[in-house]
């Protein structure tokens, strides 16, 4: 449940419906309300030979290339093919080994990696313990300001213990930190770059020194960031396919889908809904659909007001048509969310998704019952004050939909503009929130793991934006997060899935998979959410011979 990257995603996803596959590597094809039959897949068809070069669009120019800074789509997609994490998510959702070939944990409190041998920086030095130790530390240092620092806080010491080893001891067990090395806390740079960078490291004027099958070229601000293969990356399975990739920026929806049309952008991720029938019915690429871990919700962030009284939650929850919403804000190709962890967040232990998730209820919609509830709770007339922003349409199509759900069931709900900065801020400071009782979110997993979602309700978490407490629920998330094996850990983190739908600290409203468009002379590129980690531009090439 992060924050701005939640932000990118409600801006500018508005994907198809997940299917019962969506979220495992599957294929099933799925059937949205307007009977639009599609696919949802870990990866595009297979390259079929190399490329001198190729264009991908982002939606905004990076704010930063240093990985401990970056936490939104626009530096992490790039990263994704830059630097490298100790370990791996795979496209279809699994954590493999990475930088590290292989780990052990000789107590629930101490974790041991070993790093894999030969393994060259950008700039022909190789990598060693040291740089793991600097790298990791410097997330934890309060000066660097990284906002996966929260990560490391059960960390206690990171050593080297050995030229490829690092030890990691722990305060408690913490499955979650494991699990996070293969996201940005785990990312590996060079011990020597940092030091000689300084302050510009991750800006045009200092390169990242990393690992990956691609270094930073240039970085023209404003205008562009062009990658160039690192021909010495350890990885022979995933050596680049392509010479040199070049990153535009174009904000405007309709600009992208144009680049898209025109072939002035090879493809780009997080595909904007308005553009799904024009890039459907064109005949210059494949609009495609991955696997996601996110869904759309709704944040309670007061409970000392009107939505104090679980019926009340409950009630705006039942009042709300997720059908209509998903027609509105995505082109009437998403389904209504049944937890506030999606689908795609139970794909660390596939098997027991079917059992766990899918057997969950559909979210009622009952607009009788929900004023009962209102009634019950002596709430009627009562005010919920509902942030909007003109920074998404999605946005103001979700808020509309609560005002009118409100005022069905005898809520007084009341919309505030804020501007995109003021929205942003909502998530980062407490300040922000005074007067709001609601904030539209998206909530999504780094990991194939749904218990790192649950991680932000618990007591004092800084994800936990309406400092909402629930004694039970803090005492089995500890539980969970000191379960390693993936399958027990799975039916602990389903009772922390059914304290919060009893409870409602956060109202799920809907969820969708990932999208990208590969214009017709490119392919290969993986589909869903791993490519923020996973080193996607290295497996697009020709798309013919």
């Amino acid at each position: 449940m992060r924050i701005p990257r939640a932000l990118a995603l409600l801006v500018c996803t508005s994907a198809v419906a997940a299917t019962a596959g969506a979220c495992s590597g599957a294929t099933k094809p799925a059937v949205a309300d307007g009977g639009t039959n599609f696919k949802v897949s870990p990866t595009s068809p297979p390259a079929q030979g190399p490329l001198d070069s190729f264009t991908w669009s982002l939606y905004a120019e990076p704010y930063t290339l240093d990985y401990a800074l970056a936490y939104d789509y626009p530096p992490n997609t790039v990263l994704a093919n830059v630097c490298e994490q100790l370990l791996r998510v795979t496209p279809d959702m699994r954590i493999v080994p990475g930088l590290a070939v292989k780990w052990s944990q000789p107590d629930p409190r101490t974790l041991v990696y070993t790093l894999r041998p030969g393994v060259r920086f950008h700039d022909g030095t190789t990598m060693t313990a040291d740089d793991v130790v600097a790298s990791l530390e410097r997330q934890m240092d309060p000066k660097t300001g990284s906002p996966w620092g929260s990560s490391f806080k059960t960390v206690d010491s990171i050593e080297k213990t050995g030229p490829l080893e690092v030890t990691i001891r722990l305060g408690k067990a913490d499955v979650l930190f494991h699990e996070m090395m293969a996201a940005s806390p785990g990312t590996v740079v060079s011990a020597a770059s940092l030091a000689k960078q300084g302050k510009d490291y991750g800006t045009p004027k200092g390169k990242p020194n990393c690992t990956g099958p691609y270094a930073l070229d240039t970085w023209a601000q404003g205008d562009s960031i062009t990658l160039r293969k690192h021909t010495a990356y350890w990885d022979k399975s995933l050596a680049a396919k392509s010479d040199k990739v070049k990153f535009t920026f174009i904000e405007d929806a309709a600009a992208r889908s144009n680049a898209f049309l025109s072939g002035t952008a090879d493809g780009g991720y997080m595909v904007p809904s308005s553009s799904f029938s024009q890039l459907r019915g064109s005949n210059k690429g494949s609009l495609l659909f991955g696997p996601n871990t996110a869904a759309a919700n709704l944040a309670v962030l007061d409970f000392h007001g009107t939505l104090a009284n679980v019926k009340v939650r409950k009630a705006l929850s039942m009042a709300l048509d997720r059908k209509n919403i998903i027609k509105a804000a995505a082109g009437g190709v998403g389904v209504p969310a049944k937890a506030p962890a999606a689908r795609g967040a139970w794909a660390l232990v596939p098997e027991r998704t079917a059992e766990l998730y899918d057997t969950l209820p559909e979210p009622a919609f009952d607009v009788a019952a929900a004023k009962k509830l209102v009634e019950e709770a002596h709430a009627n007339g009562r005010t919920v004050t509902i942030a909007t922003s003109s920074m998404a349409p999605e946005i103001s199509v979700v808020a509309n939909a609560v005002q009118a759900a409100g005022r069905q069931i005898g809520l007084n709900v009341v919309l505030k503009p804020v501007s995109p900065d003021a929205y942003s801020s909502i998530f980062v400071d407490p300040d922000a929130r005074d007067g709001l009782d609601l904030v539209i979110t998206n909530g999504y997993d780094n990991t194939p793991d749904p218990l790192e979602f649950y991680q932000y309700l618990r007591t004092g978490d800084f994800g936990n934006y309406g400092r909402w407490s629930n004694a039970e629920y803090d005492v089995a998330f500890e539980r969970a997060n000191s379960e390693p094996d993936p399958a027990k850990r799975a039916e602990l983190t389903a009772k922390l899935q059914k304290i919060a739908m009893d409870e409602l600290p956060v109202i799920p409203v809907y969820e969708a998979p990932y999208s990208v468009f590969l214009g017709k002379r490119i392919t290969g590129a993986p589909t869903g959410i791993a490519q923020l980690y996973f080193p996607w531009a290295a497996t697009i090439g020709a798309s013919k011979r």
